[in-house]
């Protein structure tokens, strides 16, 4: 336990606009250092709250992505414990895997949005501004992944194409939970946000080229950030 008692010792100035992502990515390398073993507590919020000087409400937030990867299970009444060294989670989603969903998507997804520039109606386009304004705003984790998910599925909407609608909104919760753990670990908002906009715009201006090149490179940005995660065969 010296590792922990070391480690928690050390006060660590948090000046990242997310200082959940901070502290999540901080208490994840300690556990794959093993400066917090497995099978070992985590110190209590307070104590969190206190080592990075920030609020308890933004300990949970860490917490719980860090849970939500499988790093550590919270027991009622006993505490946080380390049951793994790296993301426990699959990274596609239910009967999906990651290589199903990074072979599919721009089957799908890239002549959706070049369809989508062509047929999208005055309504369908103000909800996608809407969805993007909101995304730039939003710093749940939760919510953000909720609207990345949603902002996939008006494009399919809007591609005026039933077959794309209904396979987008097929594999919806996987893409959720594939979203929810690339931006735990890789923090990939603003930049996703930004290939939303890149997107968008093609889609307003009614660029069909526009609107596939820009979907294109989102989903490779998405690939290439994926491909760099631990994964077990079994989530390959």
């Amino acid at each position: 336990m010296r590792d922990m008692d070391s480690w928690l010792s050390e006060k660590n100035e948090i000046n990242r606009r997310n200082a959940a992502e901070a502290v999540f990515e901080d208490i994840r390398t300690a556990i794959v250092d093993q400066k917090l073993p497995l099978g070992s507590r985590l110190p209590s919020e307070v104590q969190l709250a206190e080592r990075y000087g920030i609020s308890r409400a933004i300990v949970r937030e860490a917490l719980r992505s860090l849970q939500t990867l499988g790093f550590t299970q919270t027991r009622t009444g006993r505490g946080t414990f380390v049951v793994s060294e790296s993301p426990a989670r699959q990274l596609g989603g239910g009967a999906y895997s990651a290589r199903d969903l990074m072979e599919a998507r721009p089957c799908i997804e890239i002549p959706a949005a070049g369809w989508a520039a062509l047929r999208r109606s005055g309504e369908q386009l103000v909800r996608l501004t809407s969805l993007c304004d909101r995304m730039n705003e939003e710093e749940d984790v939760q919510k953000w992944v909720r609207m990345d998910a949603t902002f996939h599925g008006e494009i399919a909407e809007a591609s005026g194409n039933a077959i794309f609608r209904k396979v987008v909104a097929d594999v919806r919760g996987a893409l959720s939970t594939q979203s929810e753990l690339v931006e735990h670990v890789r923090g990939r908002r603003k930049a996703s946000n930004a290939e939303h906009r890149r997107i968008l715009e093609a889609i307003a201006a009614g660029s069909e080229q526009d609107a596939r090149a820009a979907m294109a490179e989102h989903l490779l940005e998405v690939k290439r950030s994926i491909i760099g995660l631990p994964m077990t065969d079994a989530q390959r």
